[in-house]
């Protein structure tokens, strides 16, 4: 016997987002396009103008979509940063006993993105890199009082300035969103194992020299293990952090 499904009915605003996301789509609308006025839109998509303002306000908070105030309804720039912004959210309810599953994400995604960047950094971005492993080499020179949070700082750069290499926003968008989220699990791990501090500059400088011989293979292996060896840390303390109970 053959069951009958029947969806849910949409709701007026779920036709207001897919159709201005239609638009879109079709080329209707681009990056910078001024929505036409709100009672003509409302009557193009078949809606109340209440049900219109319900759903740009929606795409307004996912950064689809901007309000300007005497001015009119405009298309943002849809920048990658932009639209992947609510991950942030999600990672944020994942912290911190979950650490350990954002960063086995990170992971899987660094491997592929130090790859990209192997053949496609310039000489500019190698210095950067090499600059900002100096700044951690100083940090290590005030042993033990380190500044750990300088640590921190300089080890999201290193991971933020191979991302932008990769030449794929949307990757980059996403590992400059968990790597950001992934502050304290790294930060716990550098109080709790100082040993970790030089551990992580001897894995980036590992992983450099390979970006420099233009090797996207055993730049893949560098990133893989050095992200392995956080994670499972993460994983196996996550306990001892007084923010994970």
């Amino acid at each position: 016997m053959t069951e009958d499904f029947v969806s849910a009915p949409r709701s007026q605003t779920d036709v207001v987002i897919d159709g201005i996301k239609t638009m879109l789509t079709r080329g209707e609308l681009g990056p910078g396009s001024r929505l036409p006025i709100e009672k003509d839109l409302a009557a193009q998509l078949g809606v109340s103008r209440g049900s219109l303002r319900e759903g740009v306000r929606a795409l307004a908070t996912l950064g689809v979509l901007e309000t300007r105030q005497g001015d009119g309804t405009y298309v943002t720039a849809l920048d990658p940063r932009t639209l992947l912004s609510p991950l942030g959210f999600l990672a944020d309810l994942q912290q911190p006993a979950h650490a350990a599953d954002l960063l086995a994400v990170r992971r899987m995604l660094e491997a592929e993105t130090v790859s990209l960047a192997a053949t496609r950094l310039t000489e500019e971005e190698l210095q950067q890199l090499d600059r900002t492993l100096g700044v951690v080499d100083t940090i290590l020179e005030n042993e033990p009082d380190m500044d750990l949070e300088g640590f921190i700082d300089a080890d999201t750069e290193f991971h933020r300035i191979i991302a932008r290499a990769s030449g794929n926003p949307a990757l980059a968008a996403i590992i400059d969103t968990l790597v950001g989220r992934t502050f304290r699990a790294r930060l716990w791990r550098a109080i709790t194992h100082r040993g970790s501090v030089r551990e992580t500059q001897a894995e980036h400088r590992a992983i450099l020299d390979e970006l420099v011989r233009r090797d996207p293979a055993r730049a893949r292996i560098r990133m893989q293990v050095h992200l392995l060896g956080v994670e499972e840390f993460s994983a196996a303390h996550a306990d001892e952090d007084p923010e994970a109970r």
